[in-house]
């Protein structure tokens, strides 16, 4: 089975630096790069169905790569918990990406990220005058868009931080599922995959929860009048973005409810709309149909690079 192999770059932060954590995927020299970037509390671990898929389907070498965002899986975390947030991730990106293209020119560049990840990605496509290689060429965004639903965000901040201890990692895996449930239907396989890297082992015995618990004090000093000042800022990033575009929406999604997913394929980069039944925030890209969606998207090459986004609903 192909397996990624584990690398750093190291990052600047108000304190000093840190390094982040990146799993690389495929042929380390390929010019064409997908970087898949997980949620708030997620890893880059998160992708491997997808990476797998992405290698087997595409014509021409290609590099995946999956950071696990700093505060998470096997990055360090920051000195002052207050870095925590898009800025500092933005950022970070862009020393991954600078570090990328200085091993191996970058030509086409692809971005997938689900919910925080999806708002990195906005970031880097819609800021203008940002360091990187190469513009955006194609844009995934997992159940995520400029206007969050302050219900979802009241609901994760109920379990942010309480990073536990499980005695397995299938009691971690069983903990998670209560929490996650959301993420629709998954046999205990896949479940489980997906649970191995979202637990780190303790030095005294056991497992807790792979990600810094402070990633949650930021998130906590979050006000629902923060929210809403936030979205006019997302809302001009998203306006500004030329990649073409793919918005994947779980449909019983309590983040990015479909009033706002309907908006945004009338706006900025008019994305195609794909949701899928019985699953709500946020989609896993595990599940067959959900890879299909994104693979097709990402390496069907009867779109030029250049070819403008056009509306649609799925």
């Amino acid at each position: 089975m192909t397996v990624p192999t584990l690398n750093y770059v190291s990052c600047p932060d108000a304190s000093g630096s840190h390094r982040m954590a990146y799993w690389l995927w495929g042929a380390p020299a390929a010019p064409h790069v997908v970087v898949c970037a997980h949620g708030l509390s997620r890893q880059g671990r998160d992708f491997d169905v997808l990476a797998r898929s992405l290698l087997e389907r595409s014509a021409q070498p290609l590099r995946v790569v999956c950071p696990d965002v700093v505060g998470r899986g096997r990055s360090d975390w920051l000195a002052d918990p207050k870095g925590y947030g898009i800025p500092q991730y933005a950022g970070d990106m862009l020393q991954l990406l600078g570090q990328l293209h200085a091993a191996a020119p970058i030509t086409t560049l692809d971005w997938v990220g689900t919910s925080m990840g999806g708002l990195i990605g906005l970031t880097l496509c819609g800021a203008p005058g940002l360091p990187l290689p190469v513009p955006v060429r194609r844009l995934v965004l997992n159940d995520v868009g400029p206007v969050i639903e302050w219900t979802a965000l009241q609901r994760i901040g109920t379990y942010l931080g309480n990073t536990g201890r499980f005695g397995s990692v299938e009691e971690a895996a069983d903990a998670m599922w209560q929490i996650s449930r959301s993420f629709g239907p998954h046999t205990p396989e896949q479940w489980l995959a997906l649970s191995q890297a979202m637990v780190r082992a303790l030095p005294g015995g056991g497992f807790t929860l792979h990600y810094d618990p402070a990633i949650a004090v930021p998130f906590r000093a979050m006000t629902e009048a923060d929210a809403q000042a936030g979205q006019a800022a997302l809302w001009q990033l998203y306006d500004a973005v030329h990649a073409r575009t793919l918005l994947l929406r779980g449909a019983d999604s309590d983040l990015l409810s479909r009033a706002t997913a309907q908006e945004m394929t009338r706006r900025g980069p008019q994305p195609q709309l794909v949701e899928f039944q019985g699953v709500g925030h946020a989609p896993t890209l595990v599940s067959d149909m959900q890879v299909e969606a994104v693979a097709a998207f990402l390496l069907d090459t009867a779109f030029a690079p250049d070819e403008k986004p056009h509306s649609g609903t799925g």
